[in-house]
């Protein structure tokens, strides 16, 4: 009989959560009971722990084995928690030495062999333990490298139950430990960035695309099928600078979580490009799960590109449920063992037919659809949502003479005007919670400080009085018109900026 502690890691969300796995062995009769509030895989842990400690060459004893996960009030969610279990009851039976184990994290699944498996969003875990003082962690092989991202903590990867028993043992002797070895992973290629220049014509929504990037603005693609938009939305991410280190650390720690990282030998430092099918479920989208709660297509596409291409053939309140993470940047998924709650900072493409059939557009029309099939097509982005997109464009098929004209500008050439107007406005924001154009309330901008003369808004203005602009949508043409001026190299934008912004709001014809 005996008293074994260690520490696990588990995830909340995004927040990792250090949690104090206790095991009692006592006399009485067989069973190995979890408490502290574990999920279905947790609480499955006692048959995955027993099997691999028998096939390791150790007993779990016949008797009365309680684990307690503190804080008990706290969900624990996953099968991560499976080696610190097993340390622990080891620990009690004087298989691993008192002691050397206590502060030390422990984070992964069980084999029955005895061997220890990967779990996702190890990245999170080991960068909470890190900010919890815990200074070493024994993770799974295959996820030491993504681990040893995390500043702050020693990472100690393990491949068998049986090896990080005499590691420990070892440990408690005064021995050289050695590495564990790890197996070499040919780091994947990068895939190629798609070439701006392979878009014939356009040269509007080109502009609109720059302007997109520039800005961090949301967009609507509106034209017939095969006339660009999906080539245009695809090529929206090469524009965008590289993430810095806070960013690409968010990313690559959402990415281990959604299960999509990969081999990979550091962070993810492109912006990610999320492209769901339109069939996708509100918990694909938005995040949730009846089960394991995981984040949806907007955390995914965080710091990066969301891109919805036949926008009205998803279900209407998938896309209604859009208007709240577009604005404040996080989703908060609330089941009934807690509130999970998600970044989502993305950029939104739309993209749509003018018409069900896709022929209602230009000359020839060939559209048979009804006006009633047109309306309740439309319907389904008019409103809210489409009111908080900033650049609504219309992209007709190119003229046949486009296609032996001369190529557009490269992605690299448009990248570097992006970039440069990002730097001017990153100055221009700088002390503020704000790095682009797209984030700053119009509160901000119509302020003493920012507020441009009415010479200059009096488009906007009297498309306001007209009541064919909204008060959202007067504050995020001042926004976009700032963009313009950056690209521009104006430090504050003209009235040709501003009634640029107002014609690429409304091009669509969609808008409520």
């Amino acid at each position: 009989m005996g008293l074994g502690r260690t520490l696990g890691v588990g995830l909340i969300g995004m927040d990792g959560l250090v949690v104090d796995v206790e095991v009692d062995v006592s006399s009485g009769l067989p069973a190995f009971t979890i408490g502290g509030r574990p999920d279905p895989s947790c609480a499955q842990a006692p048959d995955r722990v027993r099997a691999a400690a028998s096939n390791s060459g150790y007993a779990v004893p016949q008797r009365r084995v309680t684990v307690n996960l503190s804080p008990a009030s706290v969900p624990k969610i996953g099968s991560g928690f499976d080696l610190a279990i097993l340390v622990a009851v080891l620990i009690a039976e004087g298989d691993i030495p008192a002691g050397v184990a206590a502060d030390v994290g422990h984070i992964g699944e069980l084999g029955l062999d005895g061997s220890v498996r990967p779990v996702r969003g190890v990245l999170s875990m080991v960068l909470a333990a890190a900010a919890a003082g815990v200074r070493h962690v024994v993770v799974p092989v295959a996820n030491a490298r993504e681990a040893r991202l995390a500043a702050g903590v020693t990472v100690h990867p393990v491949a068998e139950v049986a090896e990080l028993v005499t590691r420990y043992r070892a440990l408690a002797a005064g021995l050289t430990v050695s590495a564990v070895p790890e197996p070499a992973l040919a780091d994947e290629p990068d895939a190629p960035i798609p070439d701006l220049a392979d878009v014939v014509g356009q040269a509007e929504a080109r502009l609109a695309l720059e302007i997109a990037a520039a800005g961090a603005h949301h967009m609507f693609l509106v034209g017939p099928p095969g006339a660009g938009k999906s080539m245009l939305a695809e090529r929206l991410p090469g524009l965008l600078p590289p993430l810095d280190a806070a960013q690409a650390l968010e990313v690559t720690a959402i990415a281990s979580l959604s299960g999509r990282i990969g081999r990979f030998d550091g962070l993810c430092r492109r912006p990610p490009f999320v492209a769901p099918h339109h069939g996708a479920s509100m918990a694909a989208i938005i995040g949730g799960g009846s089960g394991l709660v995981t984040p949806g297509a907007i955390t995914q596409a965080h710091r990066g590109v969301l891109f919805l291409d036949e926008a009205p053939e998803f279900r209407s309140h998938v896309l209604q449920a859009l208007r709240q993470p577009m604005e404040s940047g996080t989703v908060v998924v609330a089941r009934a063992a807690g509130r999970f709650r998600y970044p989502c900072r993305f950029q939104l493409v739309l993209a749509a037919n003018p018409c069900p059939c896709g022929f209602g557009f230009g000359k020839g029309d060939r559209c048979q659809c009804s006006i009633v099939r047109r309306r309740s097509y439309a319907a389904k982005l008019a409103g809210p949502l489409l009111d908080r997109v900033d650049l609504q464009v219309l992209v007709p098929v190119p003229v046949r003479s486009a296609l032996l004209g001369p190529p557009g500008e490269s992605t690299a050439v448009v990248a570097a005007r992006v970039r440069a107007a990002r730097e001017v406005a990153a100055k221009r924001w700088s002390g503020s919670a704000y790095a682009v154009n797209g984030e700053v309330p119009g509160s901000v901008l119509r302020s003493r400080r920012f507020r441009l003369d009415p010479a200059t808004t009096l488009d906007i203005d009297r498309s306001v009085d007209l009541g064919t602009l909204s008060l959202r949508g007067y504050d995020r043409c001042l926004r976009v018109a700032w963009t313009v001026a950056d690209l521009g190299g104006r430090t504050v934008p003209t009235r040709d900026d501003v009634g640029l912004a107002l014609s690429l709001r409304h091009q669509s014809g969609m808008a409520a």
